[in-house]
């Protein structure tokens, strides 16, 4: 299966919209079951149906809460119309759940799923507690707000990290995410749209924004939250091919379908797109800091980190810092680099660069199953290249050496062919 997702967010994204359309792509529904129901929280069960919009057949994935756990989250009249009022005889009694980070992490840690899908469904969380503890003046690891301890919010995250783990999604392009305007309500009242959760997110991890003229709320902060947490690139390919195509139904009613359209593409053998090179010299910083530095640049999503050692005025001997990074991430990068370094320069250089067609694929081996990408020559000839983590494992758990295990990953992928 191809390992490049594009995300046509014309009508925003959210969390459930998310997890339908990577379902309808072929995401296995019995895995996400499965995980869903070891995750350590009640008052909750899911639905997965087809329900039809604008005449689309689309996925739909439904969070259904009891009564203590309603949060109105699709409750047109509630968001944008009057506050839900107790009717006589009414319980006025809800769990309101206001977890925060520590409690989060302890949910995931427990459940039971893949080590790559619990590492994103914490990385979506801490993107989406940065921009609540920004909006609220907070530090993250204090921020208790019902948004993040909601049980759907949790449930969707953790369902959209599962889902993309399990097509094993690697690149992900957004070009934008089309937001509506007014007001919406939520627990503190009413909020200017987009709300000050989803506008931190744009503002931290380069999204685009795209305001149209409807009146709503077409992006939310979880939606915002798994979009900063998955993208790698803000362009599509000039040409590609669409393997699969899938459509994933929210629950809220604008002027505009809500429909979240995902597909599966392979660019042509060959594209060319622009990346900027970033280079910084510095001669008094730690290795534990190059170290940190380095790990928190590629954690934001820098295409490769590298050090040179130089010489610089007065022969001090140093390292100059070079970044490889997308243009949009620029001002992103730049500012880890100054804060996580003791430069106070940097160049940049915008390049073109020619890429080979490539994707991830899976192979069994005597050891177990292993990851290989596959790229695809010019001459319509392939190579494999075995990924390191995935033979790393295997020679771990198999008391046999890297290169051992790395040359018969290699020499099984050519005879797969």
């Amino acid at each position: 299966m191809e390992n490049m997702l594009y995300l046509e967010c014309a009508s925003g994204i959210s969390g459930d919209m998310t997890v339908a359309a990577l379902l309808d792509l072929g995401a296995d529904q019995e895995e996400l079951k499965r995980v869903l129901k070891s995750l350590p929280v009640g008052g909750f069960e899911t639905e997965i149906k087809r329900v039809a919009k604008s005449g689309l057949d689309a996925c739909d994935f439904s969070v259904k809460l009891d009564a203590d756990h309603e949060n109105h989250d699709h409750d047109m009249e509630y968001l944008h119309g009057t506050p839900h009022v107790h009717t006589h005889g009414e319980s006025h009694t809800h769990v309101h759940e206001h977890r925060g980070m520590p409690e989060i992490q302890k949910i995931i840690l427990e459940a039971a799923m893949t080590e790559g899908a619990r590492n994103l469904a914490l990385k979506i969380f801490r993107i989406l507690a940065q921009a609540e503890a920004k909006a609220h003046g907070v530090l993250a690891d204090q921020v208790h707000f019902h948004e993040v301890g909601a049980v759907d919010s949790i449930v969707d995250i953790v369902a959209a990290a599962v889902c993309l783990d399990n097509l094993h999604i690697k690149e992900v392009i957004i070009e934008n995410l089309s937001e509506g305007r007014g007001f919406v309500r939520c627990q503190h009242g009413l909020l200017p749209v987009p709300v000050p959760a989803v506008s931190n997110i744009v503002q931290a991890h380069g999204l685009k924004l795209q305001i149209t003229e409807t009146e709503g709320e077409l992006v939310t902060p979880t939606g915002a939250a798994i979009a900063a947490a998955i993208k790698t690139r803000g362009q599509l390919p000039k040409s590609f091919s669409i393997q699969k195509i899938g459509l994933g139904a929210g629950k809220r009613t604008y002027d505009r379908p809500s429909l979240l359209r995902a597909m599966l593409i392979s660019p042509e053998e060959t594209e060319k797109d622009k990346i900027c090179c970033l280079e910084a010299n510095m001669d008094d910083c730690t290795g534990e800091a190059l170290g940190y530095a380095m790990e928190r640049l590629l954690d934001a999503g820098a295409r490769d980190v590298s050090y040179t050692p130089v010489f610089m005025k007065k022969n001090r001997p140093a390292y100059q810092l070079n970044v490889i990074c997308s243009l949009e991430d620029v001002q992103k990068m730049e500012e880890i680099i100054f804060c996580e370094t003791t430069t106070i320069g940097i160049r940049k250089v915008e390049m073109e660069r020619t890429v080979l067609k490539r994707h991830i694929k899976k192979i069994m081996t005597p050891f177990g199953e292993a990851a290989v990408k596959e790229c695809m020559l010019p001459d319509g000839t392939k190579r494999f290249y075995p990924e390191y983590n995935s033979a790393a494992v295997l020679a771990g758990e198999n008391n046999l050496s890297f290169q051992e295990v790395f040359q018969i990953i290699s020499e099984r992928s050519e005879s797969n062919e």
